[in-house]
């Protein structure tokens, strides 16, 4: 007798695979939040896409194409203050790199210090202007800063400093620089979180095989947590460039829409703010607006993707 035959009355007996059932209940809770995101996001970027290649021609919208990037990129009179604002957006995020993100990282250092006494009120200090508005932030630094009736030259005055006091929200050398410092002042909290999420993360067996090898302090800091916490790094970077090139709010409660003194604070935002509401005398063009807001666009996407895969796939990962 073959082994198929003898095999074909226990083939009958086994149970048949039941079917999976189809999770209906996914879709439903699913579909409010993917409508409202839709209409919220998707559908708006779209039509800014699609208005960036539409301009008015004798009254009515006609397709012109890549025309009106080569207007913003090229043209007298838009070109100055695009170059401007991109230059300033960059400086911008830059300064938060430099000063906010380096902070940040310090301060979560030596929040996980075990020792560490009211750890917890600092951290709730610390991260306390992240839960303010923007608007009672401008306006509170603008008082603090104003030469008139401001504090700073008072506070400066009692540690012997005032004369190295200046109205820095006023000169076009250093307003850009006050205001990326107030936006310092108000999110550092953000990235020392995160950190500080990441550094409670690491492993108490690592800590104490560093400990045997006689590694302790801050040189325990840079040879076995800093490497450890990179990827926290690296998301709160790709964070703080898409925060800084979506800046407006901010500067629009310091400075102003105008973004003054003499645009020295104009970002991309502020600029296309201007350009497609229009501001005092000039009249809002929608079709530029939608420019401006597509160069946003692809600047962002641009960073966000050369982090994903380019950057993010070098930083070496770590499993335990």
């Amino acid at each position: 007798m073959s082994e198929a035959a003898v095999s074909a009355p226990y083939a009958r007996t086994l149970p048949v695979a039941a079917k999976r059932p189809r999770r209906w209940h996914i879709v439903v809770f699913l579909l409010p939040a993917l409508i409202v995101y839709s209409a919220v996001m998707i559908l708006p970027l779209i039509e800014t896409l699609r208005l960036s290649l539409f301009n008015v021609v004798d009254g009515q919208p006609a397709f012109v194409g890549l025309a009106n990037f080569r207007v913003l990129f090229g043209d007298a009179r838009w070109a100055a203050d695009f170059w401007n604002a991109l230059r300033n957006n960059f400086i911008f995020f830059v300064i938060h790199m430099l000063v906010q993100n380096p902070i940040g990282v310090a301060l979560a250092a030596m929040l996980s210090i075990p020792k560490l006494r009211f750890a917890a009120f600092y951290r709730t200090a610390i991260f306390l202007p992240t839960l303010l508005s923007f608007v009672i932030v401008g306006f509170i630094w603008k008082l603090i800063l104003s030469p008139i009736w401001g504090v700073s030259p008072w506070l400066m005055d009692l540690v012997g400093l005032k004369s190295f006091f200046s109205p820095w929200l006023g000169k076009p050398g250093s307003a850009l620089i006050a205001v990326s410092l107030i936006s310092v002042w108000q999110y550092v909290g953000i990235p020392m979180m995160l950190i500080y999420a990441a550094l409670l993360s690491i492993p108490e067996e690592v800590i104490e095989a560093a400990e045997c090898d006689g590694i302790t302090g801050w040189g325990q800091f840079w040879k076995i947590k800093l490497p450890l916490i990179l990827p926290a790094i690296g998301i709160i970077s790709i964070l703080t460039f898409v925060g800084n090139f979506n800046a407006f709010d901010l500067i629009y409660t310091v400075q102003g829409a105008l973004a003054g003194p003499d645009k020295s604070t104009d970002v991309l935002g502020t600029l296309l703010y201007r350009t497609f509401f229009g501001f005092q005398l000039q009249l809002g063009d929608r079709s530029m607006g939608a420019t401006i807001a597509t160069v946003m666009f692809l600047i962002i996407l641009a960073g966000v993707s050369l982090y994903l895969f380019g950057i993010q796939r070098r930083i070496r990962r770590y499993q335990f």
